[in-house]
C-alpha cells in the first residue's frame, strides 16, 4: 500500500517474542497523520533502516537501551522529508536521517537525534548503512578499539553485512590483510572479488576451525566480533599476542532460548586474555563515539564517492514488509544493507 497524505502506518510491537521472532509478534495499524506542535517538525519517511540490534530492543531483559513497549512503535533510523516544521533550523522539504522515527511513515520530532542531509544526495538510503549508524560502527570500532596496523592481520565475521565490509575495506586501505568470514559461497566470492579482502570463508562448512588457520597463518591481530558463536571459537586459538578484539554484536546469540550446549569456554577465554594480554572491548557506537559522527563523515563520504569504499544494498519495498524483512536479516538472509523503501521522494 502507498503512503497517505492522510494515514500514518504503523508497526507496533504486539508481543515479546520468545527465540526467533515471528509475525505474531508485530501488528499493522493506521492513525491520522499528527501534527507537529511549537518547537517540533513533522518527518516523512522515505527509507528505513533494518538491524540485528532490534532484536534486543523487543526483549524486556536488562540492556544499554530501553526496550520497545509492548503496543510500542518499533524502532529504527529511517532517511526523511521534513514535511511540516515549527523548529528553528529546519524547513520544510529539508532531507534529514533520524534515529528515532521508528516504523511508521510519519513521526513528530524536536530535533534530538536527527541530522541534516546534503539534500541533493544521490542514493539517500546511503545515510542508513555506509554513512549511518552500520558504517559509522565499523569504522569507529576498527580505528579507535582496533587501531590495525600496515601488516596485520585482520579477521571480521558477518563479512558481507553492513558493518563487515566497511571493517574490511577499511582494514585493506589501512595496509592490512583481510579475511572475512560469511554465510555461503556468494557472499564470499563478492567479499574477495568486489571488496577486495585477501580470502574470505563460508562459516555454513564445517571445516571452518582448519580453514580460518590456514588463511591465517601469521594468526589474528584484529579480530572484529558481531557474531560470537562458533566463529569465535574458531577466532579464539589463533589470537595473537596483543591482539584487539572490538565487539559491537552478537548476532548467534540473538535468538537464543537457553546457553549454548558444549563445553563452558569462559575459563579459556579468561586465560588466553591473559595470557595474550589482549584488549577485547565492547561498545555501543553512539554512547561512546556520538561526538565523532561529523568527523566519520568527512572520511567516509569522499572514500565512497571515489569508489574506495564499496557498497552494496538488499532494498525491501513498502512498510508492509519490514517485519518479514526482519525476521529474514537474523536468519542472515539478506545480502548487504538491508533497507525499506517506504516512499520515492
Amino acid at each position: 500500500m502507498p503512503q497517505s497524505d492522510a494515514i500514518n502506518r504503523q508497526i507496533l510491537l504486539a508481543s515479546r517474542p520468545v527465540g526467533a521472532p515471528g509475525p505474531d509478534n508485530f501488528k499493522l495499524i493506521e492513525s491520522p497523520v499528527p501534527r507537529p506542535a511549537a518547537g517540533q517538525m513533522l518527518l516523512r519517511a522515505l527509507w528505513m533502516s533494518l538491524d540485528p540490534y532490534m532484536r534486543g530492543r523487543m526483549s524486556d531483559a536488562k540492556s544499554y537501551a530501553d526496550p520497545v513497549p509492548v503496543g510500542g512503535v518499533m524502532t529504527c533510523a529511517s532517511v526523511c522529508r521534513v514535511q511540516e516544521s515549527n523548529l528553528d533550523g529546519y524547513a520544510k522539504g529539508d532531507l534529514v536521517m533520524s534515529f528515532t522515527a521508528g516504523w511508521q511513515d510519519y513521526s513528530v520530532s524536536d530535533g534530538a537525534m536527527v541530522f541534516k542531509l546534503d539534500p541533493n544526495m544521490q542514493n539517500p538510503s546511503q545515510a542508513l548503512g555506509v554513512l549511518g549508524m552500520p558504517g559509522f560502527t565499523g569504522y569507529m570500532g576498527l580505528m579507535d578499539i582496533g587501531r590495525p596496523k600496515k601488516g596485520e592481520t585482520v579477521v571480521v565475521a558477518a563479512a558481507t553485512g553492513p558493518v563487515g565490509t566497511v571493517v574490511g575495506q577499511v582494514a585493506k586501505l589501512q595496509g592490512c590483510r583481510v579475511v572475512g568470514i560469511a554465510g555461503g559461497a556468494e557472499k564470499c566470492a563478492y567479499a574477495v572479488d568486489e571488496l577486495g579482502f585477501d580470502a574470505c570463508l563460508d562459516h555454513k562448512q564445517n571445516n571452518l576451525n582448519d580453514e580460518l588457520a590456514k588463511a591465517c597463518p601469521d594468526g589474528i591481530d584484529v579480530y572484529f566480533e558481531n557474531v560470537g558463536g562458533k566463529v569465535f571459537d574458531a577466532v579464539m586459538p589463533l589470537l595473537n599476542a596483543h591482539a584487539r578484539v572490538p565487539v559491537c554484536g552478537l548476532i548467534a546469540q540473538y535468538n537464543a532460548t537457553e546457553a549454548p550446549s558444549g563445553p563452558d569456554r569462559m575459563p579459556q577465554l579468561m586465560r588466553l586474555l591473559l595470557s595474550q594480554r589482549i584488549r577485547m572491548q565492547g561498545f555501543i557506537i553512539f554512547d561512546n563515539y556520538g561526538p565523532h559522527f561529523p568527523e566519520f563523515l568527512r572520511v567516509m563520504t569522499p572514500w565512497v564517492a571515489e569508489g574506495k569504499v564499496r557498497v552494496r544494498e538488499d532494498q525491501v519495498e513498502g512498510l508492509e514488509n519490514a517485519p518479514q524483512a526482519f525476521m529474514g536479516l537474523l536468519e542472515g538472509k539478506n545480502f548487504g544493507k538491508l533497507v525499506v523503501k517506504i516512499a520515492d521522494k
